[in-house]
């Protein structure tokens, strides 16, 4: 019986139509340097596209 990996599962949101969130990387640690832009936009949850069906599979088994 394949599980779903949970330490993976945490970090990421299912809406109600099946699309996959996640957030955006490089948000915890020297910020300081970033354009106002840059921050405002990494503050949003984005739609992960590029995962794979096999990596779906693997992680998300029962989501």
């Amino acid at each position: 019986m394949i599980k779903t990996n949970k330490s993976y599962a945490k970090r990421l949101k299912v809406t109600r139509t099946g699309k996959i969130l996640s957030r955006k990387p490089g948000q915890n640690h020297f910020n300081a340097k970033e354009r106002t832009r840059t921050s405002l936009s990494k503050r949003r949850m984005s739609v992960i596209t590029n995962m794979k069906n096999k990596a779906k599979s693997r992680f998300l088994v029962n989501l």
